[in-house]
């Protein structure tokens, strides 16, 4: 299912302007390569207000009636789905330090860390937030347990891998992009400036690229010409109705979380922008890009809450507690 476009419509000067949805094919051939999603502005992808004529003679009864209805709406105000979430388990990593985790936690201290992805449905689409790996070279340099490729993973929720519609990358670290290669028909969507650095900057002499796989970083740009990839450009950007993502954690160069809208109230998965939920509790700052984000980090977290409406309501990005804190069978947690 292709996203809605919304259409602008002038109807004569005794009545208001209106608007109408329309299913059309993708943009995409007919544009860039790439597509940017500006700070302040609803996914032109998704809908867009444009002029037209279409309505022009149709009847203020008829206009009222579809307006009553539902079918039409104030363009830009239509409502956004009530997403399910599921976090879905590919794998585990144990005994992992908890300062890695936790800046400042002790140096003997570890914790066996999920590997999880999370599938957002809703309103014709299935959303993956992040997209897990499966590149050789990670099993040796990490002890990997209870793998499972992501997109048999994600199966196991009922979603095949070429029914994903989208994939939303928080960062470029390799066990959060190295699966976008798996889904075949998804648009993927990440940050303007983590696309840039770590397409260009992050390799050369004084750039920082640890954690990132160059076959990763291929494959990105791989989706750049093939026309799949959507670059969300800054904070507070909507990129779908009901999907908001937020920058400023700085895990990385230009990491983003994001927010769901369900009927229940809205959650934040936040990937490793905040690790654990006593990250949360203890106030203490995640990894970050430098040591010089870790405020801006800690910010984020508060940000995290206000936007979510509770602490509870924020997923942190590789706590195993999600899968005791919601109702789990096996590899999959239902949080909505």
């Amino acid at each position: 299912m292709k996203p809605p476009m919304v259409y602008d419509v002038t109807i004569p000067s005794s009545q208001r302007i209106i608007s109408t949805t329309k299913t059309v094919q993708s943009i995409a051939a007919s544009s860039s390569l790439n597509s940017t999603v500006r700070a302040g502005y609803r996914n032109r992808h998704a809908t867009e207000c444009l002029p037209g004529r279409a309505l022009r003679a149709a009847s203020a009864a008829s206009l009222l009636f579809l307006t009553a209805t539902g079918v039409l709406s104030p363009c830009g105000a239509a409502a956004a789905p009530d997403y399910s979430i599921q976090a879905i388990r590919y794998a585990t990593v144990p005994g992992f330090p908890l300062e890695g985790l936790m800046m400042g936690a002790p140096k003997e201290a570890r914790i066996d860390i999920a590997m999880v992805v999370w599938l957002v449905r809703g309103g014709g689409r299935a959303v993956l937030f992040d997209s897990g790996f499966h590149r050789e070279r990670w099993f040796k340099d990490f002890t990997i347990t209870d793998y499972l490729r992501p997109d048999e993973a994600v199966a196991l929720a009922g979603v095949p891998a070429d029914r994903i519609t989208d994939v939303v990358i928080s960062h470029a670290h390799w066990d959060h992009m190295g699966g976008v290669d798996l889904f075949p028909k998804a648009q993927v969507w990440i940050q303007k400036q983590e696309y840039a650095y770590y397409t260009g900057d992050a390799w050369q002499p004084d750039g920082q690229h640890g954690g990132i796989d160059p076959e990763d970083v291929a494959a990105l740009v791989r989706l750049n010409t093939e026309g799949r990839l959507r670059l969300v450009d800054g904070d507070d950007v909507e990129i779908l109705p009901g999907l908001r993502v937020y920058t400023g954690a700085r895990h990385t160069f230009a990491s983003q979380y994001l927010r769901v809208a369900t009927a229940a109230g809205p959650y934040v998965l936040a990937s490793d922008n905040c690790y654990l939920d006593r990250n949360l509790a203890e106030g203490v700052a995640s990894a970050t890009f430098s040591d010089a984000d870790r405020p801006a980090n800690l910010a984020a977290q508060k940000r995290m809450v206000t936007l979510a409406g509770a602490r509870d309501r924020v997923i942190p990005g590789h706590d195993p507690r999600q899968f005791e804190r919601f109702p789990a069978e096996g590899r999959v947690a239902r949080i909505h």
